[in-house]
């Protein structure tokens, strides 16, 4: 299976606008983030998108990707749903609704935003969406996929286990029931929003390197990273060995 980063910045992506600071000016690519997205290859070949925000077409166009079989979807944050309307092509061209798996609350939340894709008679160009609701684990084409429960801030969301690598943004606390659906990883992706100072819905440096030591994935990948967390290539030097930034377009095999 393949994992191709499409986003790896914040929900203001960087460069964040108006900004001037160091990074939000940066000349390197791997300095400008979309929003946090991830699509999935399945040993079958079938595209698996997780997450869908407001960069969702233009990471399309960038990858030169054109196929989605599935969506799965953390959490009903706007950073994370609101390209959901730009599927259309995708969904015109299979002539299908698009699958959608997510949590009940995260369902309604997407009936309200986009009532035009489920009412019963629709104008014409409007998307069609499957909402699936998931809460154990469950196969997806040849994949299995386990939800794995995290807070975000006050709210449940959720991050996602395929084979053995784990995916899982916004998160600020992992219980220790959830933590053992993280044990042998190959692979954790995991949000980290700045270096310093606490903040109250997403895990910082210190908390993702303290994960790190205890559950001791052979590799870690930070994502959903804002531009307090510093530049790309002054950040990943110094990281320990093993823990990376991600950056929009990298691409793992597990």
């Amino acid at each position: 299976m393949k994992l191709k980063f499409l986003g790896s910045g914040t929900s203001q992506g960087i460069p964040v606008i108006g900004c001037k600071c160091a990074v939000c000016t940066s000349k390197n690519p791997k300095d400008k983030r979309f929003r946090s997205s991830v699509l999935v290859e399945t040993d079958f070949g079938k595209k698996i998108l997780i997450d869908c925000g407001p960069d969702f077409r233009m990471q399309m166009l960038d990858n030169e990707e054109d196929d989605v079989d599935a969506i799965l979807i953390t959490h009903e944050h706007n950073d994370h749903i609101i390209g959901l309307d730009d599927v259309r092509p995708l969904i015109f061209r299979s002539k299908q609704e698009m699958p959608i798996y997510c949590e009940k609350r995260v369902g309604v939340e997407i009936k309200m935003r986009f009532p035009y894709a489920f009412s019963a008679v629709k104008y014409p160009g409007a998307p069609s969406f499957d909402l699936i609701e998931i809460d154990d684990p469950f196969i997806l084409f040849d994949a299995k996929v386990i939800p794995i429960e995290v807070m975000h801030g006050k709210i449940s969301i959720f991050g996602y286990r395929l084979k053995d690598l784990a995916y899982i943004t916004d998160a600020s606390f992992i219980s220790e029931e959830e933590k053992k659906k993280l044990q042998n990883l190959d692979y954790l992706i995991l949000n980290c929003i700045r270096k310093e100072h606490l903040h109250p819905s997403h895990y910082i440096l210190p908390q993702v390197l303290d994960l790190f030591r205890e559950l001791k994935p052979k590799k870690m990948f930070l994502t959903h990273i804002s531009d307090q967390l510093g530049l790309h290539e002054v950040v990943e030097s110094a990281l320990p060995e093993n823990i990376h930034l991600a950056y929009d377009g990298l691409e793992l095999e597990f």
